[in-house]
């Protein structure tokens, strides 16, 4: 199982051809996917009514992990590290990371530059 990010699925509903999205590819070496609460948030405040369809069906086949206090802490964590740092990123790609973290699983983003800067969590790279 692996763990996608807003950004793949954002592409995904903007992409015409379908086959073109980062998540099509993914779905060629990888069967099982989920989503954090987080993203679940992050794409039901942004989408569109022409895709809420579209986007309940997909939904419904992803596997939602809770962001839990065990989640939490993983985020404080690396919020304080990436302030230390001077790098730090938007709080829900904080919080979907520490998600990776707290669960092992890999993440897919097409946002690599900001994930990257969280250590500890593998990044699917294709």
């Amino acid at each position: 199982m692996i763990l996608l990010d807003s950004s793949v699925l954002i592409e995904l509903f903007r992409k015409k051809i379908k086959e073109k999205s980062l998540f099509y590819k993914l779905s060629n070496s990888y069967n099982e996917f989920a989503i954090s609460s987080i993203t679940y948030y992050e794409v039901g405040i942004g989408n569109r009514k022409s895709h809420n369809d579209y986007w309940e069906k997909l939904s419904d086949q992803l596997t939602i992990i809770p962001f839990d206090k065990t989640c939490s802490q993983f985020a404080i964590d690396i919020y304080l590290d990436l302030l230390r740092s001077n790098k730090l990123i938007d709080i829900a790609d904080i919080l979907i990371g520490a998600t990776s973290k707290n669960y092992r699983l890999p993440l897919a983003t097409i946002n690599i530059k900001h994930f990257e800067r969280i250590q500890g969590i593998e990044i699917i790279d294709l």
